[in-house]
C-alpha cells in the first residue's frame, strides 16, 4: 500500500463501540456504500476551536494512516490522528442524545454540544 501506513498499536489507535460499528454498517447499507471506509478528521473550527468529522470514503487518500476496527476501515490523516490518540468513538442513542459520541483524552475542553473541542 503505498505509503499508507496501517497501524495495529491499539494504544495509539482510534477504537469503535460495537454501537458505533453497527451505526457505520447501517449507514453504508442506507447509503449503498458497502466496503466504503470511515473517514475520521479532525477540522479548525467549531465553537471551542476543532471538530470532529466523519464520513463514508471509497478510498484512502495516498497519505493515511489506515485502521482496521472491528470490519471498518478507518482513514485518518496523520494531522487529525495526532489529535485522535486513544479516542473512542461511540454511538448513543437515547431520548436525551442521539449520534456518534468522541471520548478524546487529548482535548482539553469540549464544547457542550459534543462536536467541538480544544
Amino acid at each position: 500500500m503505498n505509503e499508507q501506513e496501517v497501524k495495529s498499536d491499539l494504544n495509539e489507535a482510534i477504537t469503535l463501540t460495537d454501537a458505533a460499528v453497527e451505526k457505520v454498517k447501517e449507514i453504508e447499507i442506507k447509503e449503498k456504500k458497502n466496503g466504503y471506509g470511515l473517514r475520521v478528521a479532525v477540522l479548525a473550527g467549531g465553537c471551542a476551536g476543532y471538530s470532529y468529522s466523519l464520513n463514508l470514503q471509497e478510498k484512502p487518500e495516498e497519505s493515511d494512516i489506515v485502521l482496521e476496527i472491528k470490519g471498518i476501515k478507518v482513514f485518518v490523516d496523520k494531522e487529525s490522528m495526532n489529535a485522535l490518540k486513544g479516542t473512542e468513538i461511540n454511538y448513543l442513542d437515547s431520548l436525551e442524545e442521539s449520534g456518534f459520541k468522541f471520548s478524546n483524552p487529548n482535548s482539553e475542553n469540549s464544547c457542550g454540544c459534543g462536536k467541538s473541542f480544544s
